[in-house]
């Protein structure tokens, strides 16, 4: 697993990955860019203060708290353009590291759209529980990690085996390989709370599932498993 996520990490900088790396930038640079400023709005609008030093003031720290809260929204941000980068970055790393392979077949779009913005949802329902905590109970990071930690880990993995399985096969091989696909999880976590490397999070955790995705189903092919083709 260190492997393939060295692996990922070193290809995301790399030439055939930076058209899609400037474009996964900027959509999730403006995104949050948004959130912030709408945020910002509805906040400074249901705060009235009497003095407009204070106004000031005021909107100097919630800007910044703001900014401190969107942090923890980086990862469904991040999810809800997985998809539409997933194709591009996936193709690379087969042809790079697995030419001999049958090449994956793209998901439909409506299908694929369809599958992030259900998956988004369920992040963006765990990151809001997860956020008070961490302010109020201080166990909210260990909240954030293990539940991004499965939630990533399925979400990239499935992604990454509907190239090449289909919906049934793609869970079974999920499910029996749990484990390795909730640290594979743990792995995006961790890449995603290092500040400004995390915008590149849909990039790596692409190209990390997709090694993983390769290394799983040639072991389980190897052993004799029944791997049932897209």
């Amino acid at each position: 697993m260190i492997g393939a996520a060295m692996l990922a990490f070193e290809q995301i900088f790399s030439a055939p990955f930076r058209s899609v790396m400037w474009k996964a930038l900027a959509l999730t640079v403006a995104l949050l860019a948004v959130l912030w400023i709408a945020l910002q709005h509805v906040v400074l609008y249901l705060v009235v203060l009497p003095f407009p030093w204070l106004e000031t003031a005021f909107s100097i720290v919630s800007g910044v708290g703001i900014v401190v809260g969107l942090a923890f929204f980086i990862a469904p941000v991040t999810s809800l353009f997985a998809g539409l980068f997933l194709d591009d970055v996936a193709e690379v790393v087969e042809r790079t590291h697995y030419p001999a392979d049958p090449p994956g077949r793209a998901m439909p779009l409506g299908r694929s759209v369809l599958t992030t913005l259900q998956f988004t949802g369920v992040v963006v329902l765990v990151n809001l529980v997860a956020l008070p905590l961490v302010f109020l109970l201080g166990f909210g990071v260990i909240v954030f990690f293990v539940a991004n930690g499965y939630l990533l880990g399925r979400e990239y993995f499935e992604l990454a085996a509907l190239r090449f399985h289909s919906h049934e096969t793609t869970r079974a091989l999920r499910l029996r390989n749990s484990g390795r696909v909730f640290l594979s999880g743990l792995a995006i976590a961790a890449f995603l709370s290092v500040p400004l490397l995390n915008l590149f999070t849909p990039l790596f955790a692409t190209a990390f599932m997709v090694h993983v995705q390769k290394r799983i189903s040639a072991r389980e092919s190897g052993a004799g498993g029944v791997l049932a083709p897209a």
